[in-house]
């Protein structure tokens, strides 16, 4: 999942935040003038310094959804809005600024993680919403800001509604969940940067090693829910953990491919949509991942 990155500013809301843009109406259209003036009203009244944004707000950015932010618009999560707060967590690094690049490294690694523990199906998520966060820049930094956001964004357009939808989930839901996102963050968070095999045969196997703990971990999630689908999926889960370990334990580069091929077939997510139909998950494959089991 792409994540791109907004950054924080020194400066909280300021007198730019009044942009109230309500003058310059003529008498010919009074009543369209007078709803005009209530909605940019409406919208300074709304407006809030993007260093109070809190875990669970749904808001608009003013300007783009990328860049240097000063001031977000609050609103109801009922309402029409581009993005939500579905993680939050603190930076520690001591005194010195690490720089941007390495706040968007520590951002990248966790909020990933965050947002999962707020909404954890990615699957139900609004189409075309992605996932941003707002860091501290080295100015606010200077001032203590330490804060990370982490955002889901619509890229264009909005979405309604709130993404919390971790309180709603079954006990049998979330322990599908958990045990499914675990292992596609095993397959990305250690993925070589080398793209062949045979140039970082160590890294691929140690990939491989983390996705067969992760398949083991889930498939032992799966045995106490009930179910016919999540049962063949189970088996096939099972399957796929073997084909990983002849993977992470190959000798060589060809060793390797020939497990791997069957390995990364085994957790195609369609395999798995029967199952989440049965336990009542969303079953659209995002367009993503479905690209990427497209070959």
């Amino acid at each position: 999942m792409a994540i791109r990155a907004p950054y924080r500013s020194l400066r909280g809301i300021s007198a730019v935040a009044a942009l109230l843009a309500i003058g310059a109406v003529g008498c010919s259209d009074v009543s369209d003038a007078v709803d005009g003036a209530k909605d940019g009203a409406k919208k300074v009244a709304r407006q809030r310094s993007v260093f109070s944004l809190d875990l669970g707000d749904c808001y608009n950015p003013n300007g783009k959804a990328e860049g240097t932010a000063y001031a977000v618009e609050i609103v109801p999560c009922d309402e029409a809005h581009e993005g939500q707060v579905v993680g939050e967590f603190a930076i520690d690094e001591g005194k010195e600024y690490p720089g941007d690049d390495e706040v968007a490294t520590i951002a990248d690694n966790r909020c990933p993680v965050e947002a999962q523990k707020y909404a954890p199906d990615s699957w139900a998520l609004p189409k075309g919403v992605d996932l941003y966060y707002y860091t501290p820049t080295k100015e606010s930094w200077a001032t203590g800001d330490r804060a990370v956001s982490c955002t889901y964004t619509a890229e264009k357009g909005t979405f309604k509604g709130s993404l919390d939808t971790v309180k709603s989930l079954k006990p049998e839901q979330v322990a599908y969940l958990e045990g499914s996102n675990a292992v596609y963050e095993a397959l990305w968070a250690n993925q070589p940067e080398k793209e062949t095999v045979e140039d970082d045969l160590a890294g691929y196997k140690a990939q491989a090693k983390a996705v067969a703990a992760a398949l083991d971990a889930h498939v032992e999630g799966l045995e106490g829910i009930e179910g016919t689908e999540v049962g063949k999926l189970r088996a096939t889960l099972t399957k796929a953990a073997g084909n990983w370990k002849k993977a992470a334990n190959a000798a060589d580069a060809d060793a390797f491919y020939i497990a791997y091929d069957p390995a990364f077939t085994g957790i195609d997510p369609n395999k798995s949509v029967a199952a989440r139909k049965e336990l009542g998950l969303a079953t659209t494959v995002p367009a993503d991942e479905a690209e990427v089991w497209a070959g």
